[in-house]
């Protein structure tokens, strides 16, 4: 299996109403330092209807503005509809982030 589809199968593991971060994603494969890598991984989505891609988030809970699938307000939307959560300075909560991925 490559990496781009261990990452798609580590991101259906988020549960509905949670995030991961790039990293948490990357640690969860056993790539601690391929963070960006996860990232390309899932802007070439290819079933963004089945891996909820919009569920990873940064490590500080912010959204990415090159979100692929809408930009970063389609993201916030996404998550809002799970009823997750954010800050002030619109940043998931981190009481939203997953414990363990896997």
């Amino acid at each position: 299996m490559s990496f781009f589809e261990r990452v798609y199968q580590a991101v259906k593991q988020i549960p509905y109403g949670k995030v991961a971060s790039y990293g948490d994603i990357a640690a969860a494969l056993g790539s601690v330092r391929m963070a960006r890598q996860v990232g390309w991984a899932l802007h070439a989505n290819p079933a963004p209807d089945i891996v909820p891609c919009y569920r990873v988030v940064f490590k500080d809970g912010s959204l990415s503005e090159s979100f692929a699938f809408g930009g970063k307000s389609r993201q916030k939307e996404l998550l809002l509809s799970e009823g997750v959560k954010f800050d002030k300075k619109g940043r998931v909560k981190p009481c939203f982030f997953v414990n363990k991925i896997i």
